[in-house]
């Protein structure tokens, strides 16, 4: 071969390589993750600085590698055809097309990707100084591009959607659960932290019908009944009736102040803190803080006493139950020998549906409340209900109150008729 013909073949040889360089660079950005760029950068790696600074600009980047990519695969055919026609003569060019196919997909495309997607972040940033000088020397070009996307977009125009990262964390919770990065108590926690702010007050409220109360006409040994009876170090002092809180009564303050010789108790219960029952839980957090207390008053839409929450309760949603020395142990659900289960009526009925797999298409909030939903009457003990996948039997009441329901799933069809 002549001098010409082997420069050409490098020539071929440096545009097959670049063209790996190019395909493993969109892959790397593309399945890099941003995070832990950012915590290697934060433990002094400089180069991962630059890759997160690349990985930020993705539209610019990815014209850049695009325009590169296309670049030296268009390049590397012309000179492969130049070749193989001196070769070969008339047969050149299709035998050039066959050659550079397979070239490229094996060496430019396939397998730099493949090990790109291995090890995205190594990779990131092992070519982001080359790609921060591609970018600049490319820059016309990459000017161009943005106006043709400017154009497209309004040509085009696209649909919004909405954020999808809450559930990207929710998979990468799963993920790493089963990938044994984490443990089932800390996938759990994580996932209550990212559900924490879509919650209303009203899913995690005690009812005012379940609320131990105080009436602001009651003596001090009144009080300290009730303080004794129930355990509670806050109780809530209404005005002739639970619609209408004007205090709360501190156990703690009550005590001091009895012993000083008080002998009203208007005289020692605090301002109530009221909140609109569709007030977000993340906003109750902050209410709780800035008010320093920790019971709020929840009210309806009318004004009137919805029930109380406490900043136990809060908690609870992030950590789960919490029970001290003197909390007697209530489960929600008991499961049966023959495959039902005892529901506590005032669970939350989306819990109950979600744990035996079904859509919760319903208003109530509660189980109870579902009973009478589907029933359309007030629920009696014995009765029974039904949905498409969901059988129960109310087998508790509290006067008109339901309070527990047995409730199983329904059978398929081809399994009932086996």
């Amino acid at each position: 071969m002549t001098s010409t013909m082997w420069i050409l073949l490098a020539a071929l040889l440096v545009c097959v390589a670049l063209s790996a360089f190019f395909s493993s660079s969109e892959t790397a950005y593309s399945a890099v993750s941003k995070v832990r760029l950012k915590t290697l950068y934060t433990d002094g790696n400089k180069r991962a600085k630059l890759a997160v600074d690349l990985a930020e600009d993705y539209d610019r980047l990815l014209t850049t590698i695009l325009v590169g990519n296309n670049i030296v695969n268009i390049a590397g055919t012309s000179i492969a055809t130049v070749l193989f026609t001196a070769w070969v003569g008339n047969y050149g060019a299709t035998l050039s097309t066959v050659v550079m196919t397979i070239l490229i997909l094996i060496f430019g495309e396939v397998s730099p990707k493949a090990l790109a997607k291995e090890s995205p972040e190594r990779v990131a940033m092992a070519v982001a100084p080359w790609l921060k000088l591609l970018i600049r020397l490319l820059q016309p070009i990459n000017a161009l591009f943005t106006l043709w996307r400017k154009l497209l977009s309004k040509v085009f125009k696209p649909q919004e959607d909405d954020s999808r990262i809450e559930a990207e964390l929710m998979t990468m919770v799963d993920e790493a659960q089963n990938e044994g990065d984490m443990d089932a108590h800390e996938g759990e926690l994580i996932r209550s932290a990212i559900e924490f702010n879509d919650q209303d007050v009203i899913s995690i409220l005690t009812p005012r019908v379940d609320v131990t109360a105080l009436e602001d006409t009651a003596t001090m040994e009144d009080a300290a009944n009730i303080f004794r009876e129930s355990g509670f170090s806050r109780i809530p002092v209404y005005h002739e009736d639970m619609d209408h809180v004007v205090g709360i009564l501190h156990e703690k303050d009550f005590y001091v102040l009895q012993h000083a010789g008080c002998h009203d108790i208007k005289q020692i219960m605090a301002a109530p803190v009221m909140a609109p029952s569709t007030l977000k839980i993340s906003k109750l957090l902050k209410l709780f803080q800035s008010t320093k207390t920790h019971m709020v008053i929840v009210l309806d839409e009318f004004g009137g006493t919805e029930g109380i929450v406490t900043m136990e309760d809060v908690l609870e949603e992030l950590v789960g139950e919490i029970y001290d020395e003197h909390d007697i142990i209530n489960q929600d659900v008991i499961p049966l020998e023959d495959g039902s289960c005892l529901v506590d009526g005032g669970m939350q009925l989306s819990e109950l549906l979600e744990s035996l797999h079904v859509e919760d298409t319903f208003e109530a909030d509660t189980v109870g409340g579902w009973a009478a939903e589907v029933l359309g009457c007030i629920p009696t003990v014995s009765a029974k209900f039904e949905t498409e996948e969901v059988c129960g039997q109310v087998t508790q009441m509290d006067k008109r109150r339901v309070t527990q329901v047995r409730v199983w799933k329904k059978q398929p069809a081809a399994a009932a008729e086996a």
